[in-house]
């Protein structure tokens, strides 16, 4: 049949990228010029399919009101007379339960363990390089209360079946070097050997040329306007081309794989997508002194960051704000949340790195309030799709979520125990 993707993050590429290997007639759109130049272009770089816990527990909602008045806090809250931001607050509020976070650690297990058997797969078969460094993740802590509480969490992920294990100061040093000078301030930590990094922006740029070499056409720079509903199907979608006219793309079936814009597309037509946009940000910095910086993948608890070794560059991302669409980098929070970044790894690895010319972005993070995404079929609309919703996993999903969705569209049943959307 002919498909026809929308957005071309690593999710939508990835999706595009199996259904053409299955034989179906594929078109990929996107208002860019190239993949991956949104939310997937300078993320955090993990992927992290042992450290998946969903935001919402029966703590977030106490350290939120802590973090209320703090432009540098790991997650910070704008309230907005907005109803998308409220329909998705009192949902994340109902999931700060532990019997809620128990369920949604399940799914996300599930769905990252499918999802990295499919990405060894795909690069075994594509030969893709990304700087790809496949030395786990390290989760260090700088207070007893922190470790106490990572020692809870590591139990809770054991219990699903994930190997995270629980360092010592020593092991921790052990297992990345490089974090000897701020070793006194580390009280332990939790490593997963099995996570890996690599540049996702480089990986999804190559898988969407050999799309392209592989038949899929590219329909680059051009704007999604709206879909087109007739009865109960959709009968196309209005796009601008890049010449500047309007035309309608039709075909069997649609993917909408649009991150945080797929709600603004879909909600008019179909279901009501609940997914909010979390703004997050990230700081890329040429290496002065590339044998001193970490090579294996960080998680820094105390700021809620994640730091990963990309070549001869390090990149250090996180926070989380919840404040509708909002891109700027030029705003007074945006300039005190990148600078913070800067100075964390500063501290973390002194003299390593230039920062005189930090290479700053932010992204929009589509987020549930379960951090479970949307996958599988509309329960209105019988040839609508759904990829959206990964959250800050985008990258350890998209894979796995790609091959799942072309499963889905075959009429196949995907061999996980995830549980799909309208299936």
């Amino acid at each position: 049949m002919k498909v026809v993707v929308l957005g071309a993050g690593i999710v939508g590429v990835t999706t595009a990228w199996y259904l053409n290997q299955s034989g179906h007639e594929v078109v990929l759109v996107d208002r860019q010029g190239d993949a991956a130049l949104e939310t997937s272009f300078a993320n955090g770089a993990q992927i992290s399919v042992s450290f998946c816990e969903p935001w919402a527990n029966a703590w977030v909602p106490i350290k939120v009101l802590k973090w209320l008045a703090r432009d540098d806090s790991p997650l910070l809250f704008r309230p907005r007379l907005e109803l998308a931001q409220m329909r998705y607050g009192l949902s994340f509020l109902m999931q700060c339960t532990t019997a809620s976070f128990e369920r949604n650690v399940e799914e996300l297990v599930q769905l990252g363990r499918y999802s990295h058997a499919r990405h060894k797969e795909l690069v075994a078969a594509t030969g893709i390089e990304y700087d790809r460094l496949e030395k786990g993740i390290l989760h260090f802590f700088s207070s007893q209360a922190d470790l106490d509480a990572g020692v809870a969490g590591a139990e809770v992920m054991r219990h699903h079946g994930v190997d995270r294990r629980v360092l010592t100061r020593e092991q921790v040093l052990a297992v990345e070097p490089a974090l000897a000078s701020f070793g006194p301030n580390i009280y332990g930590g939790t490593y997963t050997p099995s996570d890996e990094s690599g540049d996702a922006l480089v990986f999804t740029q190559k898988l969407a040329r050999l799309c392209e070499q592989g038949g899929v056409q590219a329909r680059w720079n051009t704007q999604i306007l709206a879909l087109e509903r007739q009865g109960q199907q959709l009968s196309g979608v209005r796009v601008r081309n890049a010449q500047g006219g309007q035309e309608t793309l039709q075909a069997d079936a649609y993917v909408v794989a649009l991150a945080s814009y797929a709600p603004a597309l879909v909600n008019p037509v179909a279901e009501c997508l609940n997914i909010y946009p979390a703004k997050g940000y990230s700081a890329t910095l040429r290496l002065k002194r590339p044998e001193r910086a970490s090579t294996v993948s960080l998680l820094d608890d105390t700021r809620k960051i994640a730091i990963s070794r990309l070549g001869d560059c390090i990149r250090i991302a996180g926070t989380a704000e919840l404040a509708g669409m909002d891109t700027r980098l030029d705003s007074a929070t945006a300039q005190v949340r990148c600078r913070a970044l800067v100075k964390r790894y500063e501290e973390l690895f002194p003299g390593v790195a230039d920062p005189s010319e930090p290479n700053y972005w932010t992204g929009l993070r589509p987020s549930t309030p379960t951090n479970i995404p949307y996958i599988g079929r509309s329960r209105r609309l019988g040839n609508l799709w759904f990829n959206c919703g990964h959250g800050t996993l985008g990258w350890t999903h998209g894979a796995g979520s790609g091959h799942a969705l072309a499963e889905l569209i075959g009429g196949r049943r995907p061999d996980t125990a995830f549980n799909f959307y309208g299936v």
